[in-house]
């Protein structure tokens, strides 16, 4: 196939290793016309068949997603409801979901490394970030540093991008490597 359609308003693109492409939508997806999109989050294969979806399976319905990140075979999705802003693990494998209250309001970044988490907070069109390091405690995600970075070029939308435990931020036309 040379193409296919993923749905409408879509909050961000992750590919894993399995080329498996995970996406979340805002709420012209969600409340659109695209049957497989209504969930707020979905993975693809590359023939464009839809694998997985939340299934009822979150702590409560998605409004959007923010942020998304891969690790080894799972894919860590970032995503806000009426209800606050949530961490989602899914082991694409088994379908299995571990969902967490996201520490950090407006993230738009992640990266994660077994119990270590990067979450990232742009400021529009300004060259910086505010960085947070968060650990899983007791089945939570805490924060246990901050700081803002000052980057060499403006951040805009959808600049952060983690696989592996490595976040990538483009500012500008540079991109930064922070590992987790």
């Amino acid at each position: 196939m040379s193409h296919f359609c993923i749905g409408d308003d879509i909050g961000y693109i992750i590919a894993d290793r399995d080329g498996g492409i995970w996406t979340s939508y805002g709420d012209e997806g969600i409340y659109g016309d695209h049957p497989e999109t209504s969930a707020g989050l979905a993975r693809w294969d590359t023939d464009g068949i839809h694998t997985w979806s939340p299934q009822g399976r979150l702590p409560v319905w998605p409004l959007g997603g923010s942020a998304g990140a891969t690790e080894d075979a799972v894919a860590w999705l970032a995503w806000y409801s009426h209800k606050g802003a949530f961490l989602s693990r899914v082991d694409p494998a088994t379908g299995d979901i571990s969902s967490y209250r996201n520490p950090l309001k407006d993230t738009d970044g992640i990266a994660v490394r077994g119990t270590r988490m990067l979450l990232t907070h742009r400021f529009h069109n300004l060259p910086g970030v505010k960085l947070s390091r968060a650990e899983l405690v007791d089945e939570a995600w805490v924060i246990t540093a901050q700081e803002k970075l000052r980057l060499p070029g403006p951040v805009v939308m959808r600049c952060a991008q983690g696989r592996d435990g490595i976040l990538w931020l483009r500012a500008g036309d540079t991109w930064i490597r922070i590992e987790v």
